[in-house]
């Protein structure tokens, strides 16, 4: 029972100290701003064998909000993503369903490379990344629904070329985030929520993670269509999670189209404790 009170308290701090962070990162006087804000619709296949031995097939709906930010001058930049999920699925019979609802939060810096005049950017880092959320199975009677706690280091990169269709600059890009190490929530083999935060019985509740027992990436593949300095995003968003815990297993890969809107802003320093931006 401690440890869990651990892990929620870790999550906490790291979402209070990130949100911090970013409070106290108000944007510097020229720096570059750029915003993604997307959302995405597809298929997705759940598994979990706390709650069954069936996968559930079904429709996922998720909103992302993306923000890198890079001062002049400075081959760093800071990355803040947000994203919200929902997803609904059932299974092969059709007499039983789950629903699942997630967030995740991720804060970190990436270091860019410019080749070819500009055209090519190149970044990598690393992000902390914390999710919480819940599984619901409707079909469910000891076990109906499963908490999902984690909290990872991932590493990040990403590739975005630069060409022109006529007047209309192309960004084609790909970005690719895989968790390397980490922690998460999971009942045992057989394990009710009663004893664990009733009874207070632990039973290596709090997992450690890494790409072995726990191998998961998120990839995108997009095409922003320039606007002015904003632009339309359009592309493919693959999210593969996969983790084996207390001899349980779970799974959960979405494939998704996404849409989404950018725009690139430039803060300027009026008054001190005030900025501006265009």
């Amino acid at each position: 029972m401690k440890t869990c009170r651990r892990l929620l308290t870790a999550i906490a701090c790291m979402a209070a100290t990130t949100a911090a962070t970013a409070q106290e990162d108000t944007p510097d006087a020229g720096r570059m701003v750029t915003t993604a804000r997307m959302v995405a619709v597809g298929a997705t296949d759940i598994l979990d064998t706390y709650l069954s031995q069936e996968k559930y097939k079904g429709t996922e709906v998720r909103y992302m909000s993306h923000s890198l930010s890079t001062k002049p001058g400075s081959n760093l930049s800071r990355l803040i993503i947000h994203q919200g999920m929902a997803a609904f699925a059932d299974n092969r019979s059709g007499n039983g369903g789950e629903m699942e609802g997630m967030y995740n939060f991720q804060y970190g810096w990436l270091y860019n490379w410019r080749l070819y005049g500009g055209r090519l950017r190149v970044t990598a880092g690393a992000t902390a990344d914390a999710t919480a959320g819940f599984l619901y199975n409707t079909h469910g009677s000891n076990n109906p629904a499963q908490a999902r706690l984690n909290i990872n280091i991932t590493p990040t990169a990403s590739a975005a070329y630069t060409l022109r269709w006529g007047n209309t600059p192309l960004t084609i890009s790909y970005e690719l985030a895989m968790p390397l190490a980490g922690m998460m929530f999971s009942p045992n083999y057989g394990q009710s929520y009663y004893e664990i935060f009733s009874r207070g019985n632990y039973d290596h509740n709090i997992v450690p993670t890494y790409f072995g027992n726990a191998p998961s990436m998120r990839n995108m593949l997009t095409i922003d269509i320039g606007l002015g300095n904003n632009a339309l995003r359009i592309g493919y968003l693959g999210d593969i999670r996969q983790a084996k815990p207390n001899s349980l297993k779970q799974h959960k890969y979405t494939h998704a189209f996404l849409i989404g809107f950018i725009r690139t802003i430039k803060t300027v320093k009026v008054k001190a404790g005030n900025f501006t931006q265009k």
